[in-house]
C-alpha cells in the first residue's frame, strides 16, 4: 500500500487537496460496436482476457463498499460500451441491490439500446447519457467509422419511451464535425434532449490530438452564435464539469433550454474533480491522465474482507495528482486510452 502516513482519519474518498470522490465511474468492457478517432483505433482496442474483467458480482461488491463506507452518491457504467457487456442488466441488478437508491446510470452510444432498455431499467438503472457527435449520417460514419446513425437514433427514441428524462447527449468537439454543431444543438432541441459538448482531450488511441487543431468551447460558442442566442448560466453544481448556457427562445420538458460545454483543456475544473474510477479490470484510477492503478480485483479474489478493500480504495485515492497537466511543460497524455480507462 503508498505511505498514507499523513492521511487524516476519514473514512471518505479525500486527497491531499481536500477533494473528495463521489461520483463513481465503473468501466464493464473495452470492446465497442463504434471506432470513434478520438477513442479507439481502427481495429479496436486489444481483447482483455474474459477472466481479468470484473464479474457483475464483484463490480456489485465495489459499488457497496463506495456506497455505505466511503461516501459515493452515484454510479455510472461506462466503456468501451457498456451494452457489448450481455449481462449488463445482471451487473445493474446486483449494484441496485447492493445500494438501494442510489443513481444507477450509463453512457452509451445507444446502439442496441432499443432492443435492452425495458430489461435495464427493470433491473434499477436510472439514467441514460448517449454519445452523439453530429446527426450528418456521412459526418458520423467517418468519424466512427461505423455507419450507424440510425441506430443510434433507433436507442435515444427507445431511452426517452422508458422515460429516461432527462436525457442527456455528449458530443466531442471535433474539427470535422464542428459546422454540424447548430443543426446537432436544433436537432437535441427539438427532441427534448440536453446537450453537452466536450472538448477533445488527449485521449485517443491514435496519439493524433493535437492542441492547435483542437476545438475549444470559444470557437464552438462562436458557431454556435451565428443561430441561437446563448446566455451564460455557469454550473449548477460547483463540482460539475459542465458550464450551461440558456439557449432564448427555446424550452426542454417546460422549462428553459439549455446546452452545456465541459472545457476541460481550456477551462480546466481539476479543482473541483470529484470523481474515482474503475477500470474494467478492476483498478482504481484517481484521475484520466495519471497512470498509477491500484489493483482491487487481486483484493477481491484474494480474500479480502471490505475493510481492506475500502483502505486501499482510500490510498488509490489519496494520491490524485492536482490537475491534468496539459499546461506544463513536458506533458505527455497517459498510456491508456479513454476507451481502456473507461468514460
Amino acid at each position: 500500500m503508498p505511505d498514507i502516513s499523513d492521511r487524516p482519519d476519514n473514512v471518505r474518498l479525500i486527497d491531499r487537496f481536500g477533494r473528495v470522490a463521489r461520483d463513481l465511474r465503473v468501466s464493464v468492457t473495452e470492446k465497442c460496436s463504434l471506432r470513434c478517432t478520438y477513442c479507439m483505433p481502427a481495429e479496436g482496442l486489444p481483447a482483455i482476457p474474459r477472466d481479468d474483467l470484473l464479474t457483475a458480482t464483484e463490480i456489485a461488491r465495489l459499488v457497496r463498499i463506495g456506497v455505505r463506507d466511503l461516501g459515493v452518491r452515484e454510479v455510472r457504467f461506462t466503456g468501451g460500451e457498456p451494452l457489448m457487456r450481455a449481462d449488463l442488466a445482471e451487473i445493474i441488478g446486483r449494484s441496485a441491490e447492493a445500494a438501494p437508491g442510489i443513481d444507477l446510470s450509463i453512457t452509451t452510444n445507444g446502439i442496441g439500446l432499443d432492443h435492452r432498455i425495458h430489461s435495464l431499467v427493470e433491473a434499477g438503472l436510472t439514467r441514460v447519457n448517449v454519445s452523439l457527435d453530429t446527426v450528418d449520417r456521412e459526418h458520423f460514419a467517418r468519424l466512427t467509422r461505423r455507419d450507424r446513425l440510425p441506430a443510434v437514433l433507433a436507442g435515444i427514441r427507445a431511452a426517452h419511451e422508458a422515460e429516461m428524462t432527462p436525457l442527456k447527449l455528449n458530443a466531442v468537439m471535433m474539427r470535422d464535425t464542428l459546422r454540424d454543431a447548430p443543426d446537432l444543438l436544433a436537432w437535441a432541441l427539438e427532441n427534448g434532449c440536453r446537450l453537452r459538448f466536450i472538448e477533445q482531450m488527449p485521449l485517443d488511441a491514435d496519439r493524433s490530438w493535437l492542441r492547435e487543431n483542437m476545438v475549444s468551447a470559444e470557437e464552438l460558442l462562436a458557431v454556435l452564435g451565428e443561430r441561437f442566442t446563448l446566455v451564460e448560466a455557469g454550473r449548477d453544481d460547483p463540482h460539475a464539469p459542465v458550464e450551461e448556457w440558456r439557449v432564448e427562445g427555446w424550452t426542454v420538458g417546460g422549462a428553459p433550454a439549455t446546452v452545456g460545454i465541459i472545457a476541460s483543456v481550456t477551462r480546466s475544473f481539476c479543482a473541483a474533480c470529484d470523481r474515482t474510477r474503475i477500470t474494467a479490470e478492476g483498478t482504481v484510477r484517481s484521475c484520466l491522465f495519471g497512470d498509477d492503478e491500484t489493483d482491487l480485483r487481486g483484493l477481491l479474489r484474494g480474500g479480502a474482507d471490505d475493510a481492506e478493500i475500502a483502505r486501499w480504495w482510500q490510498a488509490a485515492m489519496w494520491g490524485k495528482q492536482a490537475g491534468h497537466g496539459m499546461d506544463a511543460a513536458g506533458f505527455a497524455p497517459p498510456v491508456r486510452s479513454m476507451g481502456a480507462i473507461g468514460g
